[in-house]
């Protein structure tokens, strides 16, 4: 059987950061402001007096420590606690397509490619900046790239659910090569007011080059031994910003048009999920745990992590086996997992077996066994 490999990535990452020092300054800012203009709500018991954050609290909830983000200054403001990220014409390249250039021109290079060898463009994340049309025929003909193009979205695990679908496009012969692009501007549809989850996310774009073997010019690709996807319906990771939402204008600016999450439903419930999928992949595949080298898991919540990790390879991971990089990141989404990849696989030998997963709201969970060629 024709096999298909991984034989580029790239990565574009903005070049603003905001540290949690930051972020907790911001928000307390903003909490006091607040508390300060309800005092006599807060005084009849009519609301409750808004919680200040803090770096402890953020680290032990999550791990993350920094995040890069498309714009600082908006997010900063007390007063406006989110990104400042004007309009462009429609002239102009979206900013999503522009990230993806960045990235997805890394992978070309990486790969030994052209943009010409192109015949599958696939924007998978999970938030697009307009219905139609599509980011990816942008990023096509930006590119100059042939073939079709199309977006899709399944939250955080769209990246690992464009590779499946990149790699189907190949082995049936739509596609000679494909490229799946991650374009994540998660601060965009972040609520930065809310204490439980002002800290979670940061914007990144990751690109993944798919094609067959034989013809991939790429020194020691990865060859895509077996893709898994799982869905599950759940309310516990939500956010109902759309189109419709001017048809019903009494909720517009409502709490539940950003991102917000049931966490500790979360956590219990997508960690079995999660690591029922990989073992039982590798179980079927043959392969058994202990010949994975190497987890590249959605970067979400470290504790989230290490308890699949414990769960797949029945012991404790190390760094090296489970490499992290949510904590200079923090959660970017679908490109999570991609990040992680890219910046940990070269040291891998001929032969070296790996999990790239993602998993997130949906619930959704994509896993992909690789194996890194000779």
């Amino acid at each position: 059987m024709q096999q298909v490999v991984i034989s580029g990535t790239g990565l574009f990452t903005p070049s603003q950061t905001i540290s949690n020092a930051e972020l907790v300054a911001a928000f307390n800012a903003y909490a006091a402001a607040w508390n300060a203009e309800h005092t006599a709500a807060i005084a009849a018991g009519e609301c409750a007096s808004m919680q200040e954050s803090s770096e402890p609290f953020i680290e032990k909830a999550s791990g993350i420590r920094s995040r890069f983000v498309i714009d600082k200054s908006g997010v900063l403001d007390p007063r406006r606690m989110c990104p400042d990220i004007p309009e462009r014409p429609d002239d102009q390249h979206s900013l999503q397509c522009e990230m993806a250039l960045v990235a997805a021109r890394e992978a070309l290079q990486q790969a030994g490619r052209e943009a010409s060898d192109i015949d599958a463009v696939i924007v998978a994340c999970s938030n697009l900046q307009r219905p139609y049309p599509a980011i990816a025929i942008e990023v096509q003909a930006a590119l100059g790239a042939g073939g079709f193009a199309f977006d899709m979205n399944v939250a955080c695990s769209s990246a690992t659910f464009g590779i499946d679908m990149a790699r189907n496009a190949v082995l049936g012969g739509s596609a000679r090569a494909a490229l799946v692009i991650s374009p994540e501007i998660c601060s965009g549809h972040l609520e930065f007011r809310d204490r439980d989850c002002h800290f979670i996310f940061g914007d990144a774009c990751t690109a993944v080059l798919v094609e067959r073997e034989p013809s991939a010019a790429a020194q020691a690709p990865f060859r895509i031994v077996d893709s898994r996807l799982a869905t599950s319906f759940s309310n516990n990771i939500r956010n109902n910003f759309g189109f419709l939402n001017r048809a019903a204008p009494n909720g517009i600016g409502a709490r539940d048009k950003l991102f917000r999450q049931d966490g500790r439903k979360v956590f219990k419930e997508v960690c079995p999920l999660v690591a029922d999928i990989i073992v039982r992949q590798v179980d079927e595949l043959g392969i058994g745990r202990e010949a994975l080298r190497r987890l590249w898991l959605h970067q979400a919540n470290l504790s989230m992590n290490q308890l699949i990790g414990r769960r797949v390879l029945g012991r404790e991971p190390d760094a090296d086996e489970a490499p992290v990089i949510l904590d200079r990141y923090a959660n970017t989404s679908s490109a999570g997992s991609i990040i992680a990849f890219h910046s940990y696989r070269d040291d891998l030998a001929p032969g070296a077996l790996g999990v790239i997963c993602s998993f997130g709201a949906g619930y959704s969970v994509g896993s992909i066994v690789v194996e890194r060629c000779g």
